[in-house]
């Protein structure tokens, strides 16, 4: 009774363990989940997926800010340069090397915003800074945290922010730069400031809304009226080759918030890329960018959402758990009668012929000598314990043979061939119902006494036996 209730408890925690498992298998897959500047569509002001950076880019319309998209390095930095603006670089890994110096030659009046930038990047850019530690995944602090007030005026209102999984430290001296979220935010002043940010959790339509995100995204990025924000599609390729100097006309803003770029060939502009892309390829359906240049569609595997193949492989892991728990083999053993009842000869002549296809000669002259001593003994009245020589000189007495010729049947070793296994269970058979009990010899007569002395009876007594009630004899 006890191992039943057992189990049946085991049947209710299983699966209530189980669940709680896949629970929280699944909230850490989600905090430690991490887009990479690779993927495609990330940050992108006109993907509305999870990675995406549309509802940032709204936010900022909204407040008047001009949100200028443009997908060529040269161009987004040329774009700087009528006035007051902020540069935003969501993946400042996919710049390429030769354009990674031209940030530090930014007018005044600009602010540079990176997004977890690699080492190399800050090396090249002329940055100060070098990445102090890295967490597995990205933490809420307030701006004050460390235990040194941010500088920030307009992250100040922004409280808790997603911002410290990259922190960053100086290279020269620290009072060249102003560390907020512990190391999670950067700032160099000067007159083209640089701030660099150790997560993209605040920029991400997934994450903007978690903890003061959208605060501080939409503070950090609307300290200028204009947003020149750099959308690569993939690794930039290298800038062309000046033909000749290049002037210092620039495309002008579309005015319309944010899109497309403006690809309309500008004068003096001969040594720029004439045909820049336009939009991501594979994008968001949803957006202006629209399917890849080529008219292909998107691949399965674009064309569902990320949550979607998680849920997927989670219902594969569920069904896979309760056919495991549903599976026999994982239960003990149920008892459950024949339904029909099988002769004993029938049953004899199975075991043996197994016994005979898996050549165990050894368990089945084990078997029968067993069995044989087991009927030697009852029968002899020796207990389980006797030890071999006597139970071997008691059947020896018995039938009549040799000890040591009875040891060798009952206690000998296994048989070489199946003929001399025949041969043991015939002389086991034979020995076992030729054995008798052995009986002690017989009382000797008493001596003749002397005449007139009356002598022992041969038999004792019997005893009397018990009267019935009422019976008068």
């Amino acid at each position: 009774m006890t191992a039943r209730r057992a189990r049946r408890r085991h049947r209710i925690l299983i699966p209530v363990l189980l669940g709680t498992l896949l629970l929280a298998v699944t909230l850490v897959s989600r905090e430690i989940d991490q887009p990479d500047q690779t993927d495609r569509g990330f940050l992108s002001p006109v993907v509305t997926g999870d990675d995406g950076g549309s509802r940032l880019a709204e936010s900022l319309a909204r407040r008047g800010i001009v949100v200028q998209r443009e997908t060529d390095t040269i161009r987004a930095l040329l774009a700087t340069r009528p006035g007051s603006a902020t540069l935003f670089v969501p993946a400042p890994g996919l710049l390429h090397p030769r354009t990674v110096s031209y940030l530090g030659l930014l007018p005044a009046g600009t602010r540079l915003v990176l997004v977890d930038p690699p080492r190399r990047v800050l090396d090249a850019a002329g940055l100060p800074l070098r990445p102090a530690g890295r967490r597995w995944a990205t933490r809420a602090l307030t701006p004050h945290a460390g235990g040194r007030p941010c500088p920030l005026a307009e992250v100040a209102p922004a409280g808790m922010a997603a911002v410290a999984r990259q922190r960053y430290a100086p290279t020269s001296t620290p009072e060249s730069v102003d560390l907020c979220y512990a190391g999670g935010l950067a700032r160099l002043p000067g007159p083209a400031e640089s701030v660099v940010v150790g997560a993209s959790d605040p920029f991400r339509n997934g994450r903007i809304d978690e903890w003061d995100n959208h605060t501080f995204a939409t503070g950090l990025l609307a300290t200028a009226g204009r947003v020149v924000w750099l959308d690569l599609d993939g690794p930039a390729p290298p800038p062309p080759e000046p033909s000749r100097a290049p002037t210092s006309q620039l495309p002008e803003s579309s005015g319309d918030g944010y899109g497309e770029p403006d690809d309309r060939e500008q004068p003096g502009d001969g040594d720029l890329d004439e045909n820049p892309p336009r939009g991501r390829p594979g994008g968001d359906a949803s957006g202006p960018g629209g399917p890849d240049r080529d008219g292909s569609a998107n691949p399965l595997w674009s064309a569902f959402p990320p949550w979607f193949w998680a849920l997927l492989l989670q219902l594969a892991l569920a069904a896979l758990l309760i056919a495991a728990g549903r599976a026999r083999r994982l239960g003990p053993p149920t008892p459950e009668p024949l339904p029909v009842t099988v002769p004993a000869a029938e049953t004899v002549l199975g075991r043996a012929r197994l016994y005979q296809r898996a050549r165990a000669r050894d368990s089945a002259a084990r078997t029968l000598r067993d069995a044989a001593r087991s009927r030697l003994a009852g029968r002899l009245h020796l207990p389980a314990d006797t030890p071999p020589a006597t139970v071997a000189a008691a059947v020896a007495a018995g039938t009549g043979d040799r000890p040591d010729t009875i040891h060798e049947l009952l206690y000998g070793d296994a048989p070489q061939t199946d003929r001399d296994l025949l041969e043991l269970a015939g002389d086991l058979n034979r020995t076992t119902r030729d054995s008798t009990p052995f009986s002690a010899p017989p009382p000797q007569p008493a001596p003749p006494h002397a005449a007139g002395t009356a002598t022992e009876p041969a038999h004792p007594a019997r005893l009397p036996k018990p009267r019935s009630e009422g019976d008068t004899r």
